[in-house]
C-alpha cells in the first residue's frame, strides 16, 4: 500500500509528500516506550503503573524544574549557525549525562533531568535552524518548547485525540498568549504567568515520557552503562519529534496550514492502515 498519491494541481509536490510521510511516522508512530522496551526487555507502555506514587512526585517536580530551566535557556536566544543539524554531538553529551545519572540512580534525577532537558532543547533548536526557522524569534523558541509536549502517548494508543495536531491545538492559545507577551516585553522571566501556564501544559505530557524513562531505569540491570543508553534513546526520540515538527512547520510556510494538515491527516490514516495490516498474522 503506497502512502503517496499522484500529485494534484496546486497540491503538495511528490517530494514534499514523501518528506511529510516521514514526519507523520516520527510524530505519530515512533514512541519512546517502544525504544526503551526493546532496550531493557520490559514493557513500558503503562509506565505509570510501574512507578510508585512517591517516585512519580519526584518525577513531577524534576519535570517542572527541567522545563523552567529549558524555557530560561530558550528565552535567552539560540545560536543561528549554518549547515545541517549535528545529531551525534548532542546524543554523545546526553549519553554522558545519562551515565552519570545511571551510576547514582533516582536521587540524581532532579539534577540530571534539567541538564539532559537543556541538551535536548539545544538539539531541538539545531533541527529548527536546519529547517529554516528564524532562531532570533521568540515564537520559534516557544515552538522548540512545544516539542517536549509531543509524543506523550503510549505505543498502544492509536487515538487521533493524542495526535500531533491535537497537541498543537491544545497548546495554541497558551503559545499565542506567551508569544504576544514576549513581543510586548522584549524579554521575560520564566515566572511570568503566561509562561508558567505554558510550562504546566507541556509538563503534563513531558512527564509521561520522563516516567517511561524512569520506569526503564528501575529495571534491575540498569546502571551507568544502561543509564547512558537510555539517555541516548531519550535524546534520539526528541530529535525525531523535532525533525517531524519543524518539517511540518516548514511545509506550512510553503503550502499553508490547511493544505498541510489535510495531507498530514490523510497520511496518518494510511500509516495506521499499514500498521494494522502488518500486525495481522
Amino acid at each position: 500500500m503506497s502512502l503517496i498519491e499522484n500529485q494534484a494541481p496546486g497540491a503538495i509536490t511528490f517530494e514534499d509528500q514523501q518528506v511529510l510521510a516521514e514526519a507523520v511516522r516520527l510524530l505519530e508512530y515512533t514512541s519512546l516506550a517502544t525504544r526503551l522496551t526493546n532496550m531493557v526487555g520490559a514493557t513500558l507502555g503503562a509506565a505509570g503503573n510501574m512507578v510508585p506514587q512517591s517516585v512519580r512526585k519526584v518525577v513531577s517536580k524534576a519535570v517542572e524544574i527541567a522545563l523552567r530551566t529549558a524555557m530560561r535557556n530558550a528565552l535567552r536566544g539560540m545560536r543561528d549557525k549554518r549547515g545541517p543539524a549535528t545529531s551525534h554531538t548532542h546524543r554523545s553529551l546526553a549519553t554522558l549525562s545519562g551515565a552519570a545519572g545511571g551510576a547514582i540512580g533516582l536521587a540524581a534525577l532532579p539534577v540530571e533531568l534539567p541538564v539532559s532537558t537543556v541538551l535536548i532543547l539545544r538539539a531541538i533548536a539545531d533541527v529548527a535552524r536546519s529547517e529554516g526557522e528564524d532562531m532570533h524569534s521568540p515564537e520559534v523558541a516557544l515552538a522548540c518548547m512545544e516539542v517536549f509536549a509531543l509524543g506523550g502517548n503510549s505505543p498502544s494508543d492509536d487515538s487521533m485525540d493524542s495526535g500531533y495536531f491535537t497537541v498543537r491545538t491544545v497548546l495554541a492559545k497558551s503559545v499565542t498568549e506567551a508569544a504576544k507577551y514576549l513581543a510586548a516585553q522584549g524579554a521575560a522571566k520564566d515566572s511570568a504567568p503566561v509562561l508558567v501556564k505554558l510550562i504546566a501544559e507541556i509538563a503534563s505530557r513531558f512527564g509521561i515520557i520522563v516516567t517511561q524513562k524512569v520506569a526503564a531505569q528501575t529495571v534491575p540491570v540498569i546502571g551507568a552503562i544502561a543509564g547512558a543508553g537510555i539517555n541516548y534513546a531519550f535524546m534520539a526520540h526528541f530529535q525525531g519529534l523535532a525533525r517531524g515538527h519543524f518539517t511540518v512547520r516548514r511545509l506550512e510556510r510553503l503550502y499553508g496550514q490547511d493544505v498541510v494538515r489535510a495531507e498530514y491527516e490523510r497520511l496518518a490514516l494510511v500509516w495506521r492502515e499499514v500498521k494494522t495490516a502488518n500486525a495481522k498474522p
